[in-house]
């Protein structure tokens, strides 16, 4: 086994068993569990917090299910900075659309 396929290995088998805590507590919803493992996640909104949490869980399950550790961790990294960057406040930016035919100078 590589090294990096090894740290992939350990940092699933780290992330199973902070999912294994969160699923066998019965007590508030999955979110509010998630989010006592995973602090970050209270940067995002409380309808952000529950889909985090589910789409976490299903990407570690896809992970168990296939052997492919990166499924969960590139899941939980693109929320983990997703929450990271709105918590710096760039969630706070307007946004102006160029419309799709409309050509962009260079800087």
């Amino acid at each position: 086994m590589s090294k990096g396929a090894d740290r992939s290995r350990d940092a699933l088998l780290e992330l199973a068993a902070q999912l294994i805590a969160v699923a066998t507590s019965t007590e508030r919803t999955l979110a509010e569990r998630m989010s006592d493992r995973f602090p970050w996640m209270l940067a995002l909104s409380h309808d952000d917090r529950a889909l985090c949490a589910e789409q976490i869980l299903s990407a570690a399950r896809a992970s168990f299910a296939t052997g492919q550790a990166h499924l969960a961790i590139a899941e939980l990294t693109a929320w983990k900075e997703t929450a990271s960057a709105l918590a710096a406040g760039l969630g706070r930016v307007d946004v102006e659309w160029l419309d799709d035919d409309e050509p962009v100078a260079r800087p």
